[in-house]
This record gives C-alpha cells, structure tokens and sequence, in this order.
C-alpha cells in the first residue's frame, strides 16, 4: 500500500512561509482584531459570579497587553522594513478597514486600567490611562475621518462587495466614547467634565454613521444576497456599533449626573441619566434584531463550510460588548432578565474565545495567516 507524502511544512513553525521575516513583510492590522477579542473577554469575566473569574479577567487582560506590544512592534517593523508594500494599504478596499482595529485594541486595554492595572500596581497605573485616552481619541478619529475620505477619493468599491467591515473604522471613536465612560469615575472634576464632554462627541461622530451603514447593508444584502463565505464572520460586526453605542450611553448616563452637577448643570446632567437609559434600551434592541439575524446567517454559512481566517475574530469583539451592554442595563434596570442574559452571552464570548484562540494559534505556527492582500494583489496584478 503506497505512503502518502507527509508535510512537514505544517509541523514546523511558520512552515508555510518562505522565510521568517515573512511574519513582518505580511503582517497587517487584521491581527489588532485578536486583541479586541481578548480585551473584551477580559472585561467581561469579572462580571460572572464564578470563583476566579475576575482573577482570570486580569491573566487575560495581561496577555492582551503582551499581544498588543508585539503587535505594534510588527507593524511598525513593516513600515521600516518594507515602506513601499505597508503603504499599499491605503488603497486597498477592505485591508485599510481593519485600520479601525488598532484603536479599539488599545482602548481594551484602557479599560482594563481602572480594574485590573490598579489591582496589579496600584493607583499609580492610572497616571498613565488620561494620556493613552486622549491618543486612542485621536487615533480614533483619525481612522474615522481618513479611511471613508480615502474611500471617497482613492479606493473602488461596489456595492455588491460591501461588507461589514465598512464599519470598522467608524465604530472606533465610539469604543473611546465607551472607554471615557470607564475612566470619569477615576478623574479629577476638571478632567472629567473634558473627558464626558469629548466623549459625548466621539459617540456622535460615530453611532449616527456607524447606523447609515447598516442601512446601506440591509439593501446590499437584499439585492445581492450574502457575502462570500470567506466574509461569513462579518455577519456578527452590525452588533458591535449597536452594543458599544448601548454601553457608551449607558456609561456616560451613569457619570453624567454628577459631572454636570460639578459644573453646575445638574439639570443636563439628570436629563443625560435619562437618555442614557432610554437610549441604551434602544440600541439594544436594535443589537437583539441584528444578533437573531446574524445567528440565522452564520447557520447557514456553517452549513455550506466556514473556512478558518483571521475575520474569525469578530465573533467576539461584537458578542463581547454587547454582553457587557446587557449586564449594565441588568444593573440600571434591576431587571434579572438582563443579568441572565448577559451571564449567557459572556459565557458563550469565552467558549468562541477559546475556540478562535486555538485556531489563530495553529495557523500562526504554520504561517498561513501571515498573508497580506494588499501583496497578494499586486502579484497578481503583476502576473497578468
């Protein structure tokens, strides 16, 4: 009986690629994405009322740290090493998306501060989270501002391949507004009242948008039916400006009463409590529409095959705020129903989170993640 060839590309790390600084040539944002899944786990875990929960939340929080450092050092590596390549992505239409992740995997790490930083090295960790706001802010805006300007001017899009991932760089200065929401109770009166008031403003910039969106790929999805199967992962992204809005609202509602009554508009502030409850209700809502559709569309993708890629990672980002939404509207409400949910929802975050992880490990040990479109187009192009 003949022997089938063994591949011992796979059982080597990195065996798919040509060499190691392949790993910097073809490293893209997409990776940033695994860290806002990370994040969010370990924001969520100490919710549960499980013993360790909250210890594992501050493992998990640590990782996310070690992982968003080695992350930055890559991509920079790339923008020294390889300019010409990292500077086309830019121009290509679903890559410079992913510009968006950056951001929001920083502010994971933000929020992390007030809990896990000050258990581990006391309050004086929070010295460092007003300064690393205020940069997640104007990272923020800039990818929410420069990405639909090059979309605009630069890139070709259609229609018929729009996905979910148009909203990634809108979303991110909502998931700041968010972040804000978690670092007022820790600051001064002064800086408070800048942080709400700043924080406020991001939301807009981003939920109104992040909502014309998702009209925009209702039609798309009527008319042209769903995205490749590669894209099936995206069907859970409408969740995330829906959940964040929710939490932001929330967040900022909670603080608002007592930073405006600092500055003498207890009124606002009172009104602010208001329209973060009634507010955060609606989005919600409107989140459990689009997470019962996304659940119908990934069944149907399950059915047809899901090949495994990096997109994977937005199973947990969006699931992930949308929980810590629910638990917050459990806690203001004081409505168990909520609460259960949300346990649910986080435990459900933790088991994808797991079965991601060990994906993304695998095929980082192999190399078959390190791929760049952008590269991978121009060759193609060149080939022709």
């Amino acid at each position: 009986m003949p022997r089938m060839p063994f591949n011992t590309a796979c059982c080597r790390p990195l065996g798919q690629l040509s060499h190691p600084r392949e790993v910097v040539r073809q490293f893209t944002p997409n990776w940033f994405a695994v860290t806002m899944g990370t994040g969010i786990l370990s924001a969520a875990l100490p919710h549960l009322a499980l013993p360790g929960a909250a210890l594992l939340g501050q493992a998990l929080w640590l990782l996310n740290l070690l992982l968003f450092t080695l992350f930055i050092g890559l991509y920079a590596a790339r923008w020294l090493l390889f300019f010409n390549e990292a500077r086309r992505i830019f121009g290509h239409a679903t890559v410079s998306m992913f510009i968006g992740t950056i951001p929001m995997g920083l502010a994971t790490l933000i929020n992390g501060l007030p809990s896990h930083g000050v258990a581990l090295w006391g309050e004086a960790a929070m010295t460092l989270a007003l300064p690393l706001w205020w940069l997640d802010v104007a990272l923020a805006l800039a990818c929410g501002v420069g990405i639909p300007y090059l979309m605009f001017t630069r890139q070709e899009h259609s229609i018929d391949q729009m996905t979910a991932v148009w909203l990634l760089p809108v979303v991110a200065a909502e998931v700041a507004a968010a972040s804000g929401g978690v670092l007022i109770p820790w600051l001064a009166a002064e800086q408070a009242y800048a942080v709400l008031v700043t924080s406020y403003v991001l939301w807009a910039c981003s939920v109104p948008v992040a909502l014309s969106i998702l009209v925009i790929l209702l039609l798309r999805m009527a008319v042209h039916k769903l995205p490749h199967r590669n894209m099936a992962a995206s069907s859970l992204l409408a969740l995330g400006p829906l959940g964040t809005g929710a939490l932001g609202l929330l967040l900022l509602g909670q603080a608002a009463t007592e930073v405006f009554a600092a500055q003498g508009l207890s009124s606002v502030g009172v009104v602010a409590h208001g329209l973060g409850v009634v507010g955060g209700l609606l989005l919600w809502g409107l989140g459990l529409w689009w997470l019962l559709l996304a659940l119908l569309i990934i069944c149907r993708y399950l059915r047809e095959g899901m090949p495994f890629n990096l997109g994977w990672w937005a199973f947990t980002f969006p699931l992930g705020v949308y929980a810590l939404a629910t638990l917050t509207l459990g806690q203001t409400l004081q409505l168990a129903f909520f609460s259960h949910l949300g346990t649910g929802l986080v435990c459900l975050l933790a088991l994808l989170w797991l079965v991601v992880m060990a994906a993304t490990l695998r095929g980082a040990w192999r190399g078959e993640l390190f791929v760049s479109p952008c590269i991978a187009d121009q060759v193609a192009v060149s080939a022709r």
